[in-house]
């Protein structure tokens, strides 16, 4: 039986998220316009939008819907 490779983070969720979105960014800002920039504006859109949802997620003011 094939074992797992499990490994402990040493950053947290948010601040992965945070630290990919800024180098995708960075990334795109030294590309010309064009469809790759977009990509990697899109994905660095997506980490900040988990990133929220994350937070949203973890407050203490979330209710169970009603």
């Amino acid at each position: 039986m094939l074992k797992r490779r499990r490994f402990k983070q040493t950053k947290t969720l948010h601040q992965r998220l945070a630290d990919e979105a800024a180098r995708l960014r960075e990334e795109a800002r030294a590309l010309s316009p064009g469809r790759r920039r977009e990509m990697l504006l899109r994905r660095a859109r997506q980490d900040e939008t988990a990133m929220q949802i994350d937070a949203w997620l973890h407050s203490p003011g979330l209710r169970a819907p009603t």
